[in-house]
């Protein structure tokens, strides 16, 4: 039988929300008090209806991650779009084996660390909006790196990469941070895109077209 663990500690809600997400949420709730005190009825109802939906985009479960040696497990709920052997990327030198996820608006945007491992580089690079289902957003468009070592030496990178909508990537994470496989560590409020690098010896374990969740979906597992 498969182990699982608990990369941080349950939370007792029953509809957990990403702190991010809370003045959004707020905003649009103040907004829908002040249209029903003045009568506009449509208008409390429309707003009503965009803090429902900005819940659900900021929506935050607790995940338990599969217990594998060597394994990788996805940053981000998504769709795979890019699982392939690059030679050359501006975030991993030499070979690597690069897996990109893309999150759609319907997705649970809170992103998680893909292996047990210390930050040992936070790069922020600002840029353009492409959507980040094209190739070019990767290296285009407004991104922050995570420079990851695991406690065997392997380097690894994860790349949080804005897109068309999301225009505001979160990272709570610094050089030196210690972080478990599966644990939170940032966001990208309303979609986007992670692309993560693998040493060239580490085997793919999705596929594209497929459909991964944060710290539950193992994308690979390091040699």
């Amino acid at each position: 039988m498969q182990r699982f663990t608990w990369p941080d500690p349950p939370r007792q809600t029953a509809y957990p929300i990403a702190r991010p997400g809370w003045p959004f949420i707020a905003a649009a709730a103040f907004a829908t008090v002040v249209f029903a005190l003045l009568g506009m009825k449509i208008a409390a109802v429309l707003m009503l209806t965009v803090a429902a939906c900005i819940c659900g985009f900021f929506r935050d479960p607790d995940r338990v991650v599969p217990a594998v040696e060597g394994g990788v497990v996805s940053p981000a709920d998504g769709r795979i779009v890019v699982c392939e052997k690059v030679a050359d990327s501006d975030f991993f030198d030499g070979e690597c084996l690069k897996i990109s996820i893309f999150m759609s608006v319907f997705n649970v945007h809170v992103n998680r660390m893909v292996v047990d491992g210390r930050v040992a580089e936070v790069a922020y690079h600002p840029g353009k909006f492409f959507s980040a289902n094209l190739d070019k957003a990767s290296r285009e468009n407004e991104h922050n790196a995570l420079f990851v070592e695991t406690p065997s030496g392997q380097r690894l990178v994860v790349v949080q990469i804005a897109g068309l909508i999301a225009r505001r990537i979160v990272c709570g994470v610094q050089p030196g941070d210690e972080l478990k496989r599966g644990q939170r560590f940032g966001m990208i409020c309303f979609g986007s895109r992670l692309d993560v690098y693998l040493p060239p010896d580490a085997r793919a374990e999705v596929r594209v077209g497929q459909n991964v969740q944060a710290g539950t979906s193992l994308l690979g597992i390091l040699d």
